[in-house]
């Protein structure tokens, strides 16, 4: 059973950067893709970004493209979401996921198994 830990989040001001950690056990890490998504008080949890099992293939949503980056390192079983330019629309709680199967992104339907989340506050 996959199991994942998010951290790095805060509070930071409208403007500045934070960057998200997820560490995954439980499965051969490098083999899935993993992704990122968000969900603010009130509102459904939304894709964010995500990343395939070849660290070349990226994918954003457009809220957040130019702003975040996607990126892993295989060898520490870690996915991380560099953030810049925050919002204060970015405020939400953050939450890691992995694809059902291996070698294998067919969106972000295709990624579950979510981490407890860490919260990031972005003050206008």
């Amino acid at each position: 059973q996959v199991q994942l830990v998010e951290s790095g989040g805060g509070l930071v001001q409208a403007g500045g950067s934070l960057r998200l950690s997820c560490v995954a056990s439980g499965r051969i890490f490098s083999n899935y893709a993993m992704g990122w998504f968000r969900q603010a008080p009130g509102k459904e949890r939304d894709f964010v970004a995500a990343i395939s099992w070849r660290p070349s293939n990226t994918y954003y949503s457009d809220s957040v493209k130019g702003r975040f980056t996607i990126s892993r390192d295989n060898a520490k079983n870690t996915v991380y979401l560099q953030m810049n330019s925050l919002k204060p629309e970015d405020t939400a709680v953050y939450y890691c996921a992995v694809g059902r199967s291996a070698y294998s992104y067919t969106g972000p339907a295709g990624l579950d198994s979510w981490g407890q989340g860490t919260q990031v506050t972005v003050s206008s």
